[in-house]
């Protein structure tokens, strides 16, 4: 059809309705809220099992390896007042109860007293042939203050509690989570039913999922 100056006349065309535009937003800020959500439980809250340290030999090991177990993670230094009774107590805690359920995570520290001055090597030479010990043990680090490894951060955030000397004891459940903390005065003799409870948990549930 013509219009009256001899030109084409142009229809406007269909428009999306209106009425279908709020639906489809609201549909839309719904989508995007669910795709966050899930983005955020997708990102596992922190506990000690996410780190990852250095072996005593020198290799990088994610401490995921230990999760479904309870750990006791100790500062331990080979020159200290506390080093016969502790490495003694610690290696039979661990014959008792390891390693499927428990482990004594041993972690060499100089920071107090300059009582761990030897290398890694010599370290694990002397706890090895001296107590025994059959527990996973780490590299030379700093448990405390600024130069603190992320591992030992998360401990002191979750307890309140720094160490301030050798042989500081932390309680970890199967799930990452700090239980208890105990300084270098609390025997392992003393610490030993908490130990125990969370195992005897760990093993009363695996019968109950057979």
């Amino acid at each position: 059809m013509l219009d009256p100056e001899g030109s084409v006349e142009h229809k406007p065309s269909p428009s999306f309705p209106k009425v279908l535009l709020i639906p489809l937003a609201m549909l839309l800020a719904i989508a995007a809220l669910l795709l966050l959500a899930l983005s955020a439980t997708q990102q596992k809250e922190p506990d000690f099992y996410t780190f990852k340290v250095v072996n005593i030999r020198g290799k990088l090991v994610s401490l995921e390896k230990y999760r479904g177990s309870v750990s006791l993670v100790v500062n331990v230094a080979s020159e200290c007042g506390y080093t016969d009774s502790h490495y003694k107590a610690l290696q039979q805690l661990q014959r008792d109860l390891g390693p499927y359920h428990f482990n004594v995570l041993a972690f060499p520290c100089n920071q107090f007293g300059q009582q761990e001055p030897d290398t890694n090597k010599e370290i694990e030479s002397f706890a090895r042939k001296t107590y025994g010990a059959s527990f996973p043990m780490f590299s030379k680090i700093t448990v405390s203050g600024a130069g603190a490894i992320p591992a030992f951060k998360y401990l002191i955030d979750s307890t309140g509690e720094e160490p301030t000397w050798n042989f500081w004891k932390y309680l970890v459940d199967p799930n990452g989570k700090v239980v208890k903390a105990w300084d270098s005065t609390v025997s392992v003799e003393e610490i030993r039913p908490h130990v125990t409870e969370l195992v005897r948990k760990i093993i009363l549930k695996k019968k109950d999922e057979l």
